[in-house]
C-alpha cells in the first residue's frame, strides 16, 4: 500500500469561467450522481457561472470532496471545468485512472473518506487528507486486468440506469401527449393564477447547531431529474440549535422550487415531494408551494405543468434574461395554470403511478446489481479474483 499522494496529485488550475470558451464543458456536484455516474455535461454559456472553477482533463479522476459519503467519484470523458467542491486527481504513470476510481468508490473506502471529514452541516474532506488515503499499487498489467473485470460488471449497471433514465422522461412525454403545451393551452381549458390555488413559503437558512438537534433538509443536489421524490434515505441531516416550526416541515404533495443557486441553470427547477411520516424541511434556497385543496387540481398534474419547458421559460423570462440568479414569489404568483377535468388529471396520475411502479422494480434490480458489484469490487481488491 502507498499513500495516494505518492502516486497522484490534485490539479489546482483555477480558471475564471468568464474567460474560457462558452462551449467549454462544466460539471457541478449536482451533475454527478451518487456512485459517480455523470448525469450531464453543461456548457459554460448555459450555466450562469460567476465564481472561479477548477480545470480538469478527460484523463483525471474527479472526486467530490463535499459529502464524500455520496461517493461522487467520476471518470470524465472530456476536458472541462468543474465546481471547486470537486477535486481533479491526476494519476501518476504507475497508477491507472480507472483502477483508482474503482478502488476509491468501494463502499468501505467511501465510508473511510467520510470518517475523515470536517464540518458538521457540510462535511468535506480536505485535499491534504485525501492524499493521505492508502491505495494498493499492483503492476499496471494487474491494474488493467482488474479494470477489465469491473468494466464488464459495470456495463450491467449502466444498462439498468439507462432504463431508469427513460422511465424518468416518460411522465413528461405523457403529459405533453395528454395536455399539450400549458402556456399555449390548446384545449382552451379555464386557467387560474398559481397564487389563487395555494400558498408560497420561503425556506429557512439553517445555521450551524450545537445541541445535536438534527433534521433532514432537502438540498439543491436532491432535485436531480426525478419527477417526484418519495424516498429520503439520502437526504442530508442538518444540525441546528432548535427544530423549525411545523410550518417549515414538508407534507405530501408539496412542491419545491429552486429559488437561488450559484448554478443559474437550476433556478426555477421544481420537485414534488411525498415525505409521509418523515420529518423533512427545506433550505433558504427553496420556495415551497402548497395547494389549498385538490378539488380542482392534483399536485402531480401541477408539478408536471411547472416542470414543462414552456412554463419554466415563461417564469424565468420575467427576470433578467433566461439565466436569472434568483426566483421569487412575485414571479411565480401570476403563472396561469390550465384546469383540465379532474377525471383527466386522475387518469394522468394513474398512468404516472404505473410508471413509478415500473421504476421501483428497476431500482430494486439496480440495488441488487450494486450489491453484487460491491462484492465483486471487494473480492478483486483482496486478490480473490
Amino acid at each position: 500500500m502507498v499513500k495516494l499522494g505518492d502516486v497522484a496529485t490534485i490539479r489546482r488550475d483555477v480558471v475564471d469561467p468568464g474567460e474560457v470558451d462558452v462551449t467549454t464543458a462544466y460539471l457541478g456536484l449536482e451533475d454527478i450522481e451518487r456512485g459517480g455516474r455523470i448525469l450531464q455535461y453543461r456548457h459554460v454559456v448555459d450555466s450562469g457561472l460567476t465564481s472561479s472553477k477548477f480545470a480538469f482533463s478527460k484523463t483525471d479522476l474527479l472526486y467530490g470532496k463535499l459529502r464524500p459519503n455520496l461517493g461522487k467519484i467520476a471518470k470524465p470523458e472530456r476536458d472541462g471545468i468543474c465546481s471547486t467542491d470537486i477535486l481533479p486527481i491526476v494519476p501518476g504513470e504507475s497508477l491507472h485512472r480507472d483502477f483508482l476510481g474503482y478502488y476509491l468508490s468501494q463502499p468501505k473506502m467511501v465510508a473511510f473518506a467520510a470518517s475523515r471529514t470536517s464540518g458538521a452541516n457540510l462535511p468535506r474532506i480536505s485535499p491534504k487528507t485525501l492524499l493521505q488515503i492508502p491505495v494498493p499499487l499492483p503492476p499496471l498489467s494487474e491494474q488493467r486486468r482488474i479494470v477489465a473485470i469491473l468494466d464488464r460488471a459495470d456495463a450491467i449497471r449502466t444498462k439498468r440506469r439507462q432504463v431508469l433514465d427513460a422511465l424518468d422522461e416518460l411522465p413528461r412525454s405523457l403529459f405533453a401527449e395528454m395536455f399539450g403545451d400549458p402556456v399555449l393551452n390548446p384545449k382552451g381549458w379555464n386557467c387560474s393564477p398559481l397564487s389563487n390555488l395555494g400558498a408560497f413559503k420561503n425556506g429557512l437558512n439553517f445555521g450551524k447547531g450545537e445541541t445535536g438537534c438534527e433534521l433532514k433538509v432537502i438540498g439543491v443536489g436532491d432535485f436531480g431529474s426525478r419527477f417526484s421524490l418519495n424516498t429520503f434515505d439520502d437526504i442530508a441531516l442538518v444540525s441546528m440549535n432548535a427544530m423549525p416550526s411545523q410550518e417549515y416541515l414538508l407534507k405530501d404533495g408539496d412542491i419545491l422550487f429552486v429559488r437561488s443557486n450559484g448554478n443559474k441553470a437550476l433556478v426555477g427547477r421544481s420537485l414534488l415531494v411525498y415525505p409521509g411520516e418523515e420529518r423533512v424541511s427545506y433550505g433558504g434556497f427553496c420556495i415551497r408551494f402548497r395547494l389549498n385543496s385538490e378539488d380542482r387540481l392534483l399536485p402531480l398534474y401541477l408539478n408536471a405543468v411547472l416542470q414543462s419547458k414552456s412554463v419554466r421559460q415563461h417564469v424565468l423570462g420575467r427576470g433578467r434574461g433566461s439565466n436569472i440568479a434568483n426566483l421569487n414569489q412575485k414571479m411565480l404568483q401570476p403563472v396561469r395554470i390550465p384546469l383540465p377535468p379532474l377525471s383527466l388529471q386522475h387518469e394522468f396520475a394513474e398512468k404516472v403511478a404505473a410508471i413509478e411502479d415500473a421504476r421501483r422494480k428497476v431500482e430494486r434490480a439496480l440495488e441488487l446489481d450494486e450489491e453484487l458489484f460491491g462484492s465483486l469490487q471487494s473480492r478483486v481488491f483482496r486478490g480473490g479474483i
